[in-house]
């Protein structure tokens, strides 16, 4: 690469001013992943307690469910169901965490009371009751769940992503320009040592021609000199 690069002051200028930048971007980008890392292993140590208390809800779900068939039936169980008026509704917004976006979604009309599950209180049982409300809770954990999951992987996305430019810059972009910076300099110190050397090579020629031209006039004023008598 440093043989295409023209040897000049200017471009050695402009490396050293890419350089500059390129090290400041460096040093951004590893503080920025090094936070991002942080944040993630915050979200990390979160997700993992989300998906036990999911898996723990989904087991009393379960348990709740095959109570409830078992006493009343999968038709009492069906019908109860049914008999839902109102659905969840999903709302989803997004935060930022070191410039990531990242989804946080609410729930409305989840968990819900007797009267608002639809099915009469008479024609059922407190089975099917704690059914209803096991599975209400394994909803709302599965959206949490579903929120912390989206945003682990975000994070990770922009970790690596961040990784990659660090890595391009320490292991590519920064010693290319160095080997640059050395090569210009390297010429540069030719350029002047060749100029050094041609200008005293011109300053001896110089002298040289001048004591030539001192002697050759020294000379003629000898040979112009008048001859006396007695010679």
């Amino acid at each position: 690469m440093a043989d295409d690069v023209k040897p000049t002051r200017k471009v050695l200028m402009q490396i050293e001013d890419r350089i500059e930048l390129s090290e400041r971007g460096h040093d951004t980008l590893e503080k920025k992943r090094d936070g991002l890392i942080m944040e993630f292993m915050d979200i990390l140590d979160q997700a993992q307690d989300v998906r036990e208390d999911l898996e723990a809800n989904y087991q009393d779900a379960q348990r709740a469910i095959d109570i409830a068939r078992a006493t009343e039936g999968d038709v009492a169980v069906r019908g109860a169901a049914s008999a839902l008026k109102e659905h969840p509704e999903i709302t989803t917004q997004s935060k930022n965490i070191m410039g990531v976006v990242v989804p946080q979604i609410e729930s409305t009309k989840v968990q819900k009371n007797l009267q608002e599950r639809g099915y009469g209180v008479l024609g059922t049982s407190a089975r099917i009751d704690e059914a209803a409300e096991a599975y209400e809770e394994l909803i709302d954990q599965i959206i949490l769940a579903a929120e912390v999951e989206t945003a682990m992987k975000k994070m990770l996305n922009e970790i690596e992503t961040t990784k990659r430019r660090v890595n391009a810059l320490e292991f590519k972009l920064l010693p290319d320009l160095h080997e640059n910076q050395e090569y210009i300099e390297q010429k540069l110190e030719e350029q002047e040592r060749e100029e050094i050397f041609r200008l005293k090579k011109i300053k001896a020629k110089k002298e040289e021609e001048e004591r030539e031209e001192r002697e050759q006039q020294q000379e003629d004023e000898k040979e112009q000199e008048p001859v006396s008598a007695d010679d």
